[in-house]
C-alpha cells in the first residue's frame, strides 16, 4: 500500500482505512510542518496546525472529491489558511536565549554569519503582511510555481506575482542597511 498514489490512499480513507491514513500522513507531515513553521515560526504552533489539518482530513474523509485538486494543494492551502487564522490572534512571545558563539575556525565564522543573516532575514520576514510571507514562503521555500501558489491562496496567478513582488520589495526596503550580503538577494525586481 505504500506505493499507492495519493487519490488511491484517498479512496481507501474515505472507507475509513487507518493504513493508508497513517502512510498519507507519514508521506506528508514534513512539508506540511515547514510551511506552518516557515510561517509561524513556533515549533509548537506548526504541530498544531500540521495536525489540525490531517484531523479535519480524518473527520471529513468522506467528504474528499477525488480529481477536485492534489492532496498536496489541499493540505498548503488547509496549513496556510490555520496559520493565517493564528497570525491574526495576539499573542505574546517570549525571547529565545541567544546560541552559544562556537570556538574559532573560518567554517565556524562562515557559518555564524549564514545564522545572522537567516535571522535577519526571517525577522524581516516576520514585518511583512501574511499574504505576502505566505506567497514568498510557498515560492522560495516551498519551489511552487505561482499557478499552484494561487490554487492554495485561493487567488489569482496576477495577485500572486503582486504579492511576491511587493514582498520582495519590502524586505528589500526592511533589509536595506543590514548588510550587501542579504540585499543581493532581492535585487531582480
Amino acid at each position: 500500500m505504500r506505493s499507492a498514489s495519493d487519490d488511491d490512499l484517498l479512496q481507501f480513507i474515505g472507507l475509513g482505512d487507518e493504513d493508508a491514513f497513517r502512510i498519507l500522513v507519514e508521506r506528508h507531515v514534513d512539508r506540511g510542518y515547514a510551511v506552518a513553521f516557515r510561517i509561524l515560526r513556533n515549533p509548537t504552533d506548526a504541530e498544531d496546525v500540521v495536525q489540525d489539518a490531517f484531523l479535519q482530513l480524518w473527520t471529513r474523509r468522506t467528504a474528499w472529491q477525488p480529481g477536485r485538486a492534489r492532496f498536496s494543494t489541499w493540505l498548503y492551502r488547509v496549513v496556510t489558511n490555520r496559520c493565517i487564522d493564528l497570525l491574526r490572534r495576539p499573542r505574546v512571545e517570549a525571547m529565545d536565549d541567544l546560541p552559544e558563539v562556537p570556538a574559532g575556525g573560518a567554517d565556524q565564522v562562515q557559518t555564524m554569519m549564514q545564522e545572522e543573516v537567516t535571522a535577519l532575514l526571517n525577522a524581516a520576514m516576520a514585518q511583512l503582511a501574511g499574504q505576502q510571507r505566505i506567497a514568498l514562503i510557498l515560492s522560495y521555500h516551498e519551489n511552487l510555481s505561482n499557478g499552484e501558489i494561487a490554487e492554495i491562496m485561493e487567488t489569482s496567478v496576477f495577485a500572486v506575482e503582486s504579492l511576491l513582488k511587493r514582498g520582495r520589495q519590502k524586505l528589500r526596503q526592511l533589509l536595506r542597511n543590514k548588510g550587501d550580503e542579504i540585499t543581493t538577494l532581492f535585487t531582480n525586481d
